[in-house]
């Protein structure tokens, strides 16, 4: 018998909402966070920091405007006015499952509104029957960096206890809607990133509250979207009685920089700092810890009585992570050269080489994630963001010649092979992020660009929005028809 991935397993890819779909004030939409996010040129993009600094005052800003340039996630990739031709192509390169999010201010264009938007609901029953139509099946991300924004403006956010009762209303229409269309859910992308840009996960703007309580803010945020993500898992499970849900976190991977005991602690402190959130989401409540951080920083977290219990009745059916690149850890970085990665900024590997934007690639780390991951949880796993961004070149005859992008993908293909085969992992499936371009989620580029599909728009919007084939749609392809027997 041949060794490989099992016989149903999901090929495809993965968008969100906020970054691709456009249409950002048609069709009764409310603003979202995403909305307001800004386009920062002169801003070097490894500066993640300030490419996630936001203000009330910008905000207000930003809502008198009707600017698309600097405003780059209200075009995305045009998306909602191309969803049958984005799916056609999905569909020719044999796509299995699309990962995709609901905008929530699409359906609740304010959050808290009494009754949903018929033509937002209208929108995704095309575009799952879409899919359907193909045979993918969609793998929905309930909220994917897309709060409506009138939550942070009223109430501040997923700090405020009300939002997991607008939240689960929401998680309510949706899933009795769509209960024949959609089987795969995911409550939150990347859970674990409230504490490093707290205003696209959580709607919180620091200036909001007063001075050295934002710490203890984004953990209370964070313990509603936690108790938010058990009654979805619930609401889910009883509104569609096959449905399988999961959670969605950062795979930050830490190396020691050295056999220093030192070194090979603050890897393992700051591994745990990621694995904290799914460890509350799987296991149904708080880590020691995590618990004993809260405790030595003076954090408190208000809960209601039944909230542990809640958490505990209703954890997550599988695991699902996003994996870019690897980082190492020091007790004593002094004089280490230093690089960005997914959200964070880490010291520099020398064994491993890195991308235009400076994360480093590390295919093997993928195989270690799925290890760590499987062994810690004995879930089944699912990578739905993985991929290589790039500044792609659309040729006169419109090709675009991405061998990079298919060298990054056949060695981590191989890293997940060996994780099935040799090592035992349950993997359910793999997402490619971005598989056609859409917006970068923290620098608001369309320049880095990650798709098997080309989509002519440059960063400030200018372009036709066309879709052409790169060489990798080929090759991806293949990977599908041959369920990875090709790589």
């Amino acid at each position: 018998m041949k060794k490989g991935f099992k016989e149903n397993f999901l090929w495809g890819g993965a968008t969100a909402a906020s970054q691709f779909e456009g249409a950002w004030n048609v069709g009764g939409k409310g603003l979202s966070v995403g909305d307001v996010l800004t386009l920062k040129p002169d801003v070097d993009v490894r500066d993640f920091v300030t490419h996630n600094a936001y203000t009330l005052e910008g905000v207000k800003e930003a809502m008198k405007s009707q600017d698309t340039v600097y405003y780059p996630k209200r075009h995305g990739s045009e998306h909602y006015s191309h969803y049958k031709e984005d799916i056609a192509l999905f569909a020719e390169m044999g796509f299995k499952v699309y990962r995709l999010s609901i905008a929530w201010s699409r359906i609740f264009p304010n959050g808290d509104d009494d009754t949903p938007s018929e033509a937002g609901l209208k929108f995704y029953d095309n575009v799952f029957d879409e899919c359907l139509k193909y045979g993918i099946e969609p793998l929905v991300t309930m909220s994917h960096y897309e709060p409506p924004l009138n939550l942070t403006l009223k109430y501040k956010g997923w700090y405020d206890r009300r939002v997991i009762d607008f939240f689960t209303k929401y998680v309510d229409v949706i899933t009795k809607r769509y209960k024949n269309k959609v089987k795969y859910w995911l409550t939150f992308n990347e859970v674990d990133s409230m504490v490093r840009h707290p205003f696209t996960t959580g709607g919180l703007l620091e200036d909001m509250f007063e001075a050295n309580e934002f710490e203890n803010v984004i953990y209370q945020a964070m313990h509603h979207q936690f108790v938010a993500s058990a009654i979805a898992t619930k609401i889910t499970h009883e509104n569609i009685p096959d449905s399988q849900v999961g959670c969605m976190l950062t795979k930050l991977t830490f190396y020691p920089y050295s056999c220093n005991p030192l070194d090979v602690l603050k890897a393992q402190q700051e591994q745990r700092n990621t694995l904290a959130y799914s460890d509350t989401q799987v296991f149904g409540e708080y880590p020691a810890y995590l618990l004993a951080l809260f405790k030595n920083k003076g954090i408190v977290i208000a809960k209601e009585k039944d909230d542990d219990a809640i958490m505990k009745q209703y954890p997550v059916d599988f695991v699902s992570f996003s994996y870019y690149q690897s980082s190492v850890s020091s007790h004593d970085d002094t004089n280490l050269e230093k690089t960005p990665g997914n959200t964070i900024v880490g010291i520099k590997n020398p064994h491993l080489t890195q991308s235009e934007w400076g994360w480093q690639i590390d295919p093997v780390g993928l195989r270690i994630s799925l290890v760590d991951l499987y062994d810690r949880y004995r879930k089944p796993l699912f990578i739905v963001e993985n991929g290589l961004g790039y500044n792609d070149v659309l040729t006169e005859d419109n090709k675009v010649h991405d061998d990079y992008r298919i060298e990054y993908f056949k060695e981590h293909f191989k890293a997940m092979k060996d994780a099935v085969v040799e090592d035992g992992v349950d993997l359910m499936g793999y997402t490619s992020w971005g598989c056609i371009d859409l917006v970068s989620a923290s620098t608001n580029q369309m320049s880095k660009r990650y798709g098997f599909v080309y989509v002519d728009c440059d960063d400030y919007g200018n372009g036709t929005y066309n879709r052409y084939r790169k060489d990798s749609f080929y090759w991806y392809k293949e990977v599908i028809k041959t369920n990875g027997g090709n790589i």
